[in-house]
């Protein structure tokens, strides 16, 4: 079997499969085909991946002569992918249902690794939580640079400093990572999540849980947030908004797969908010948890920094793409058989779930209603 990787696009720093995640498909026989340069930006050169065993190739090359195509992001080509390649990445497929139908017209097997069941056999593969950890910790650290005050408390002969106060809304994982990075640094902490099975966690982290009662139950939306009832999320505002007043840094996480993400910091909220406060909205690459919220950048809202970043974990690309190639890695094993041939075993609900568009359809239940 043959096993491309090419660059990602010019935004993009993190890359499939660094060096020593290809001497392990290498060894077990698989050709392995890299770009020219496709490593560069994580750190990896293409001397690494040849010593790695892997074939340092043009884009081209690595394109029509792989069985299985590994791109992060959308690949872009000019040339026709070909029929029957299967494409490993994370596509987003809800959000982009035509891009799908494109690709199932032209005969191509797509996994997108956003849509693996988060199952507790899957979370060896699980590319949200692996990336969303990194984005907690860079969020915190986003944030302190921007903010014009100290973190932790400090008692000095000049005077005495009050510790910043951190709300985070969502309890993932970029929110539990936050919580600690957060903590970490001194900050005051307090935590809202719709789900009072959280609590433990949170408060095991030294920070203090928000709870308000009636919400729906998330437990099987994979970590991420759901449709609650309007008299829940009256009381849900009004809870933030107390928490709000009094914060000076807040960090949003919430997303619902498929759906633009909720409005959890209203106008009122920000206008709340003292003079130099920050706003990390995690949630910006689908509409943000605030109604000013734009992707990749900075909106300054009476005074208060709203700074939407999807892309953080390529801030760390050497970390974001070890801990990405892993997760690779073991979802190639679904899909391989022990001698590296490729091997498509549709009774594994990990691989069947995890599949958009196979044999010139839309296959994923979720994405054809759309």
């Amino acid at each position: 079997m043959t096993i491309g990787l090419i660059k990602e696009p010019s935004h993009e720093t993190r890359v499939s499969l660094l060096a020593d995640a290809v001497g392990t498909l290498t060894k077990k026989g698989i050709t392995v085909l890299v770009e020219d340069g496709a490593g560069e930006k994580a750190y990896c050169s293409n001397a690494e991946y040849e010593k790695a065993g892997a074939l340092i190739k043009s884009r081209v090359d690595v394109i029509t002569a792989s069985q299985v195509l590994l791109a992060i992001n959308t690949p872009e080509s000019a040339v026709s992918f070909p029929k029957g390649q299967v494409l490993l990445g994370v596509y987003q497929p809800l959000y982009h249902p035509a891009l799908m139908k494109e690709w199932a017209a032209e005969n191509l097997t797509v996994f997108s690794l956003d849509m693996l069941p988060r199952t507790t056999r899957a979370q060896s593969m699980d590319i949200l939580s692996s990336q969303a950890n990194i984005a907690g910790y860079k969020a915190v650290l986003l944030a302190a640079n921007t903010y014009g005050r100290y973190f932790p408390m400090f008692m000095t002969a000049a005077g005495s400093i009050a510790p910043a106060k951190t709300l985070i809304l969502g309890a993932g994982v970029a929110g539990l990572q936050a919580i600690a990075t957060a903590k970490r640094l001194g900050s005051v902490v307090e935590v809202f999540d719709t789900r009072p099975a959280v609590k433990e966690e949170v408060m095991s982290l030294g920070a203090k849980f928000i709870e308000v009662e009636g919400a729906a139950d998330a437990s099987k939306a994979g970590g991420y947030a759901v449709e609650q009832t309007e008299e829940y999320k009256q009381k849900q505002q009004q809870r933030i908004a107390d928490s709000i007043a009094k914060a000076d840094i807040v960090i949003t996480t919430a997303q619902i797969p498929g759906k633009k993400a909720p409005i959890l910091v209203t106008e009122q909220m920000i206008a709340s908010m003292r003079n130099g406060s920050v706003i990390i909205d995690l949630a910006a690459a689908t509409g943000g948890n605030t109604p000013f919220t734009k992707d990749n950048e900075t909106v300054v809202q009476n005074g208060v920094s709203i700074i939407g970043n999807s892309a953080l974990p390529s801030t760390m690309p050497s970390d974001a793409s070890k801990l990405y190639g892993k997760n690779v890695l073991n979802f190639l094993q679904l899909i391989t058989t022990k001698e590296g041939q490729l091997n498509l075993n549709w009774d594994d609900d990990l691989v069947k779930g995890s599949c958009i568009v196979h044999a010139g359809e839309v296959v994923n239940e979720r994405v054809k209603n759309l």
